[in-house]
């Protein structure tokens, strides 16, 4: 948390406050740009009802010319019309002006509260003082990851390098994300760059990938946001080119660990929370099933406020997993939570109640072990408890 986040080469960022959030002290404006043009991906949310900066760079992308992505936070600039759009399109031409780009070469994305109109007066003025910061430095990225927060109460950075022939190639990755987070993705927005040469094709099916096993399997409420952005750059200036199977393989793994990062940064973030909660569930017949009882037991609210009060009441999550729509047996089921065999092949087993709550409430990390006895299957996700401090920022959000 205290060590600054390298960009990879040909990268420069900036964040400033411009003025869209009522606090002085909150930066609210960045952006990320390259020197050079980018192959490019996203994966965004599944909302119908989705933000106008999704709807601008969805139509963008894949492109093998991206250039930069500019985001605001404080305003979502969802649900609001032709106006949204022509806003969203609008704030890629001022960057593109400032980085002698095509607008079609700069995304966007917001995020905040929804249904306002995005303070255009604002950005137009403060798109041309967030390109005068641009910088290669850590200290940049690190004021660019600020920049996208709202509720988050730390800035989310991950890095990694990786060898490929005979290069040293970084991926770099920023998101923002607290709440409102549920599959698919969160309410959440991320950047991740990499100075590797890709296929257009590549980045595409790579960043797909990553974000299956990081991003949509994280949940803090189980509501799916409008303006979920996960965007991949990618523009070569390591001069290494990702090229043979082995090359492919290793690359995955570094930008697995990328997203893994970030995606789990935002759960040990969510709103309120005092657990991070890691739900391990397997043996089952197809990675859907065990996704399907996974999110079950995650979304449960019965679940999450037993885990906050510290009560091993492990009906709550077997209860769960029995309506996530798997065809199932009570005896096909057996649960441990932080080591403690709970429930037993349909059947409970005597444990000391005391112990497993005092484990639980001294333990900020929780696991629980859901097993099946119907195949191979499995998946992790990633989880909170609800606390009253959630409730309590939640009401009050836009008041």
């Amino acid at each position: 948390m205290t060590s600054l986040t390298p960009l990879p080469a040909g990268f420069s960022t900036a964040g400033i406050r411009c003025g869209i959030k009522n606090d002085p002290q909150k930066l609210d404006l960045a952006l990320f740009v390259s020197d050079r043009p980018c192959t490019a991906a996203g994966v965004f949310t599944t909302n119908l009802v989705c933000g106008a900066p999704v709807k601008v760079s969805r139509d963008r992308l894949p492109r093998s010319t991206a250039r930069a992505v500019v985001i605001n936070s404080g305003n979502s600039n969802a649900a609001t019309g032709d106006r949204g759009i022509a806003d969203a399109k609008r704030m890629t031409a001022l960057v593109a002006e400032q980085i002698g780009a095509a607008p079609e070469d700069v995304l966007v994305a917001s995020t905040g509260v929804i249904g306002r109109f995005l303070p255009m007066d604002t950005l137009q003025a403060g798109i041309p003082l967030v390109a005068k910061e641009l910088a290669p430095s850590a200290e940049s990225f690190h004021r660019a990851a600020q920049a996208m927060m709202t509720t988050d109460t730390f800035p989310k950075q991950a890095t990694q390098s990786v060898k490929i022939g005979n290069q040293i190639v970084r991926i770099s990755g920023v998101c923002k994300g607290a709440a409102m987070i549920a599959p698919n993705m969160a309410t959440m927005l991320c950047v991740i760059m990499t100075d590797a040469s890709l296929a257009q094709s590549d980045t595409a099916k790579m960043l797909s990938i990553s974000v299956e096993d990081s991003f949509n399997c994280i949940s803090v409420d189980g509501h799916e946001s409008t303006s979920d952005t996960v965007i991949l750059l990618a523009n070569g200036a390591s001069g290494a080119t990702i090229n043979s199977a082995d090359d492919r393989k290793a690359f995955q793994e570094a930008l697995n660990q990328v997203a893994m990062q970030l995606a789990t940064d935002i759960i040990r973030d969510a709103e309120g929370a005092h657990h991070f909660v890691e739900l391990n569930v397997t043996g089952c017949r197809t990675r859907d099933e065990a996704f399907r009882i996974a999110k079950a037991v995650a979304d449960s609210p019965l679940v999450k406020t037993a885990i906050c009060g510290a009560d091993p009441n492990w009906g709550r999550i077997v209860s769960a997993a029995g309506y996530a729509g798997v065809p199932l047996l009570e005896t096909d089921m057996s649960l441990v939570v932080n080591g403690f065999l709970l429930y037993q092949s349909g059947a409970p087993v005597a444990f000391d109640a005391k112990q497993v709550s005092t484990n639980l409430r001294d333990n900020r990390n929780v696991t629980i072990d859901l097993s099946l006895t119907h195949g191979s299957a499995k998946v992790r996700f990633w989880t909170c408890d609800l606390t009253k401090e959630y409730v309590e920022l939640n009401a009050d959000y836009t008041t």
